[in-house]
């Protein structure tokens, strides 16, 4: 009797043509800063091995940032910064991305060309992109910078998971990216959370995966496997730490 083929899993990341996004990891949402988000600093360490990784193996980096200027923001904060909440102000210090995260640590964000919708390079395969809503594709060129680029993987981390991260992965589900999830360098994740993910066919991983994959320090080939294929973690393995 003949053997039933097993259907390819579509959603299996390809980090040999991934981009790492990295989200809103800004000095006002860090430890000590305006507006800090719980968990992002005690992440960081984590999303700055993947962003050294990620530059090793010359694959594409984004750092997407939130700059707050006007109404062109968010409902649920612009009341409170027309009443001079100071937040992520172009040209502040605590609109600058975490210095730990770049490749030169005193490269200033260029605050025109971002509010542009521009990408500002940063290094070789390296941009950093403002999104004026939740999602990173929202009104950005991210969409047609990956494709360019020849991408079919997002590996997000970042902060904060209910809110960016969040609407960046279903954003990117529904233009058929396969989604990776930085479980343990992302703030605000929680195993429930995850789960809704998970459900969407997201990958979530830790670190220390994801910069085996990238560096070459695993076989993503397998036996048959698809390319890039990896075993999803279960999203009750997560820590239930929250933002």
């Amino acid at each position: 009797m003949g053997t039933t083929a097993q259907p390819r899993d579509l959603t299996a990341p390809h980090f040999d043509s991934s981009a790492l996004l990295v989200i809103d990891v800004q000095v006002d949402f860090l430890d000590g800063g305006a507006w800090t988000i719980a968990g992002t600093s005690d992440r960081l360490p984590r999303m700055a091995a993947l962003a050294a990784v990620y530059r090793s193996a010359a694959r594409p980096i984004v750092h997407v940032v939130r700059l707050y200027d006007g109404d062109d923001v968010d409902l649920v904060r612009r009341a409170a910064l027309r009443a001079g909440a100071r937040m992520v102000r172009p040209g502040s210090p605590g609109a600058q991305i975490a210095p730990q995260l770049l490749p030169d640590p005193e490269l200033a964000l260029d605050s025109g060309t971002l509010l542009a919708a521009e990408l500002q390079t940063v290094g070789d395969n390296e941009v950093v992109m403002w999104k004026p809503r939740w999602s990173a594709f929202h009104r950005t060129p991210l969409d047609d910078h990956l494709r360019r680029l020849g991408v079919d993987t997002v590996v997000l981390a970042g902060c904060n998971f209910p809110n960016c991260p969040r609407a960046t992965l279903f954003d990117a589900s529904q233009r058929d990216y396969r989604v990776v999830v930085v479980e343990d360098a992302t703030s605000g994740v929680t195993p429930e959370r995850l789960a809704d993910a998970v459900a969407l066919g997201v990958h979530t991983l830790p670190t220390e995966t994801v910069i085996r994959h990238v560096s070459g320090r695993s076989d993503t080939r397998g036996t048959g496997q698809e390319q890039g294929q990896v075993d999803r973690v279960a999203p009750t393995a997560v820590s239930s730490q929250s933002a």
